[in-house]
């Protein structure tokens, strides 16, 4: 690997460049004591009371399993099997890196395969590659996919667009020259974006569900886009949704990207996650990633390759297709583990004990005074106004124990139609007592 190191002159170049006079000024957004917090750590203890300390220090976060939890927003909270951390524990996995090279072991090679065709299923595409970073990121390579394939420069995101989706994709698509535009965020309409097509569109990107919980036909939208010329995007950011909703790729979507969480993987803190990415065949050579092969070798054998790579290790830097395509090998292998053992199904009946939580928690909820649920459908999320600040409310809630959801305020923080606005995830391991305890304790708060 070659070693570029930069002299002092060379520093002060690129921080006269951007305009600071030292390496902390590029921190001055964090606060003093967020930047190097002291943890007050004795110097010498037995390995028991070691354990005591760090057990304390970890008792200070709230783990999303200690209680009543309804956050949701792109990250939610499911049961994975016990299996699922057995197989992907075992050696030959855990210790196993990004797949680079074309000669990669064939059990890699088999579950990247497997991977492709459940992630092909599940999204009602052709194709699929061997996953992304996370979802966000997957929905960025996907704008710039669509600039490749229609040789055009206007990306349009649907007001439904997880806001932390549309930041990821302004970022990569702006800085190559592109120009991305959002329309306006309502909590209960689709918004102008059919009005917004024209033929300088490369692509629309539209979240079904959307960031709201709101269930959304593509199939109007994506006749719009393919009349100007333009692709589909569709993002989903809860997979367990498209075991009971109509897959993306029957609705007309071009791309399909989605983030894989949900199956397999837990919370983590937000991350590592799983990017899916899925297309049309004719669309192959456009995508970013790698593409794993099914064939035979000379003695008539079955075994899998790396077919497609696009990668700059393979192909020339300017001929490469992605900066953020490496895969997230171990998260994928975990998706892929859980959905084998759900089947079709499973994932089905995963999907039903989802939205019936869903639809318990709604009914608890659009019975307190004040409360008033904003959607006419949804799977395992929705969005309630109150009749105070949602983030204050969650605040007070948290304080008694109950994670009572994402406020509008966390996600558009300049926007004041959305202070009052809290979206609710309820999933499979929320239960009626959970649904209970979070009516009571909201019903207090309105009331105080």
């Amino acid at each position: 690997m070659r070693y570029l190191p930069l002299n002092d002159d060379e520093r002060a170049q690129m921080r006269g460049v951007i305009g600071v006079d030292a390496i902390d000024d590029l921190f001055t957004d964090v606060p003093v004591d967020a930047l190097n917090p002291s943890l007050d750590l004795p110097d010498h203890k037995g390995e028991m009371e070691v354990e005591r300390i760090m057990a304390g220090l970890a008792a200070r976060n709230r783990a999303a399993g200690a209680g009543p939890f309804f956050a949701g927003c792109g990250a939610y909270k499911h049961h994975v099997p016990a299996t699922v951390d057995h197989i992907i524990q075992r050696s030959e996995f855990l210790t196993a890196y990004t797949p680079y090279q074309p000669e990669i072991a064939q059990g890699t090679l088999q579950y990247l395969f497997e991977f492709q065709s459940q992630v092909a299923t599940l999204t009602g595409m052709d194709i699929a590659n061997a996953s992304m970073y996370d979802g966000s990121t997957a929905a960025a390579e996907a704008a710039l996919m669509a600039r490749r394939v229609t040789k055009r420069n206007k990306v349009i995101c649907s007001g439904g667009l997880h806001p932390h989706y549309a930041q990821v994709i302004h970022t990569n698509s702006e800085l190559i020259g592109d120009t991305v535009l959002e329309a306006p965020t309502h909590p209960e309409g689709q918004g102008s974006i059919a009005d917004m097509i024209d033929d300088d569109t490369s692509c629309i990107i539209v979240q079904s569900p959307d960031v709201f919980g709101n269930i959304r036909d593509l199939s109007a939208l994506a006749e719009k886009a393919h009349a100007h010329g333009a692709l589909l995007v569709a993002v989903v950011t809860e997979a367990v949704s498209l075991g009971l909703l109509k897959s993306p790729g029957a609705q007309g979507a071009d791309i399909v990207v989605a983030e894989g969480q949900s199956i397999g993987n837990a919370l983590n803190f937000g991350g590592p996650y799983v990017g899916l990415f899925a297309a049309r065949e004719k669309l192959v050579r456009h995508m970013p990633g790698r593409l794993c092969g099914e064939t035979v070798d000379a003695d008539g054998q079955r075994g899998y390759v790396l077919t497609l790579s696009t990668r700059e290790q393979h192909i020339r830097r300017d001929k490469a297709t992605s900066n953020i395509c490496t895969n997230s090998g171990l998260c994928a292998l975990a998706f892929t583990v859980h959905m084998s053992l759900l089947g079709g199904t499973g994932l089905r009946q995963l999907a039903i004990l989802n939205h019936e939580a869903a639809c318990k928690t709604a009914d608890a909820l659009a019975e307190i005074d004040g409360v008033e649920v904003l959607n006419t459908s949804f799977f395992n999320e929705f969005t309630v106004r109150l009749p105070k600040n949602a983030a204050t409310v969650v605040e007070n809630l948290a304080h008694k124990g109950i994670i009572a959801g994402v406020p509008g305020s966390r996600l558009w923080p300049d926007n004041a139609d959305t202070e009052n606005l809290l979206i609710v995830a309820a999933t499979e391991v929320t239960t009626d007592a959970d649904i209970a305890a979070f009516a009571v304790a909201l019903k207090g708060e309105l009331s105080s």
